[in-house]
């Protein structure tokens, strides 16, 4: 239950951070910190795959610093940290540790598609204020949450 009292502080401080966008370029303690994340990989093929299906994008693939990557769509303007998945010797995958909350507008059907992928629900979908959230592990073994407003 406390996981899911600190996933409600961290979704309603990233509305307020969506909402006040042109404000938070000002205030540097308004900004969302996060810019980047990487998600650990034994298989880039196999999560490529994974990814690809449980979200219906296109990953692009790229070595960057010796590193195996694929990395997510990103908009340079638009809201949203930039993302990839990482395969090489300094990412294990885990299901202990950070948690990424992906935004959805079909939870019910990123879970689908997650486990019709190999994935496996850890949480099922919760309402937690005004937000609905659920929790999968990936092909890899990572705890990958999602989140879609009600």
């Amino acid at each position: 239950m406390r996981r899911l009292a600190v996933a409600l502080a961290v979704l309603a401080g990233a509305a307020a951070c969506d909402r006040g966008r042109s404000d938070s370029m000002t205030r540097p303690d308004a900004m969302n910190p996060v810019v980047h994340f990487e998600i650990p990989v034994r298989d880039l093929e196999r999560a490529s795959r994974f990814y690809a299906a449980v979200f219906q994008v296109t990953l692009e693939r790229q070595v960057i610093d010796g590193y195996e990557m694929a990395l997510f769509p990103f908009d340079e303007g638009g809201a949203g940290a930039s993302g990839a998945l990482a395969k090489g010797d300094v990412y294990v995958p885990t299901l202990d540790g950070a948690i990424l909350y992906f935004r959805t507008d079909d939870i019910d059907g990123v879970l689908a598609r997650a486990r019709a992928s190999g994935g496996r629900e850890l949480l099922s979908k919760t309402a937690v204020g005004p937000n609905l959230v659920a929790e999968f592990a990936d092909s890899e073994g990572n705890r990958i949450a999602i989140t879609q407003r009600r």
